[in-house]
């Protein structure tokens, strides 16, 4: 039985507390400080919120919106989904602590969703960190971590003979494939949380016969909510049933004709030159329109969607209605456009 429901009269409570976020007219439970990075209190200590650290779909790292990589912080213990480019950054300017973080979860190894995990895990052992910490994910995890420790060796027998050091990266730092099931699995619990996965459709079935990594989404039950990251991919029915009734989904989310603009400046100026068209089949075939993640959020009955890993994001000058717009052709409840460092 959960602590709280998100019903409309919570969703007007926390609103009163925090301020709200309004995407059409609804009201969200939100706190967003964008500002100072020494700021230490954006996130309350108490209860559960998703803080979303970057929100650009990708490959596109910017200036003004960090790749994918989100937090999920229950009772002050953080949890993070997917580490892409400028996640170590916006952990700190976040004021969360990066160094006290034990166990992270991926979506899946392009490079937009792990790229900074091997900064974070050198960056967490340089620091002090002597705790355990495990990445969870789909086929290659392990191989992942293990191969972020070999890039920090040399940092790591440094320090370990100049600095005394008594503790060595591979002692602490631990990598773990999962099993990607078409139906929902219980992957990790602990006495704060019980995560559950299904595998999502961002690799096509002809991509599967010829490499083994796969992709998946996460179920995140606490006793004040239920938080499910979409992580990349297209219309899903293994996601839907694993956002059945949850009070938010993070979802992923493309503006189609913004994006194909997007993406003829960019193979203008020299992107994709091996076969843009080849990338933009992947783009669009692969990953979950506002149309999409509206539908998938209407069949699951979810409370909250929000929007991220946005395409084309910061690659345009596009409003917030735009993307809600594909949204509210089948979602009829609370939605809202992911901004860096925002907290749910």
């Amino acid at each position: 039985m959960r602590d709280r429901l998100f019903t409309r009269r919570a969703v007007l409570a926390e609103s009163a507390r925090f301020g709200a976020l309004g995407a059409l007219g609804a009201a969200i439970p939100a706190v967003w400080t964008p500002g100072r990075a020494e700021a230490q209190t954006a996130v309350p200590s108490t209860g559960t919120h998703v803080v979303l650290l970057g929100t650009q779909g990708g490959p596109n790292f910017n200036a003004q919106r960090s790749e994918t990589a989100s937090a999920l912080v229950v009772e002050g213990v953080v949890y993070l989904v997917d580490l892409g480019e400028g996640a170590l950054g916006a952990l700190r300017k976040s004021g969360l602590d990066y160094r006290a973080i034990g166990r992270v979860f991926v979506t899946h190894l392009h490079d937009d969703h792990v790229a900074d995990l091997a900064s974070f895990l050198t960056h967490q052992w340089t620091d002090g960190r002597v705790e355990p910490t495990v990445v969870m994910g789909p086929y290659g995890t392990a191989r992942l971590v293990a191969t972020a420790l070999e890039h920090t060796e040399a940092n790591a027998a440094i320090r370990l003979v100049d600095e005394a050091r008594k503790t060595k990266p591979a002692d602490i730092f631990h990598g773990e494939d999962l099993e990607a099931t078409p139906d929902k699995r219980e992957v990790y619990r602990d006495d704060r949380v019980l995560v559950s996965s299904v595998e999502n459709t961002h690799f096509p079935a002809a991509t599967k016969k010829r490499i083994p990594y796969r992709s998946l989404s996460y179920r995140f039950d606490t006793r004040g909510r239920s938080v499910v990251f979409s992580g990349d991919t297209a219309y899903c029915e293994g996601l839907v049933r694993l956002a059945r009734g949850a009070d938010v989904l993070v979802c992923e989310a493309m503006e189609v004709a913004s994006m194909r603009k997007a993406f003829e400046r960019m193979v203008a100026n020299g992107a994709y030159r091996d076969n843009p068209e080849g990338v933009w089949d992947h783009i669009v075939s692969t990953h979950s329109s506002t149309a999409d993640a509206g539908r998938m959020a209407e069949e699951a009955g979810v409370g909250l969607l929000v929007l991220t890993h946005l395409v084309p994001g910061a690659l345009s000058d596009i409003g917030d209605e735009t993307y809600l717009a594909g949204v509210r052709e089948h979602f009829r409840g609370n939605a809202v456009v992911g901004k860096d460092l925002m907290v749910l």
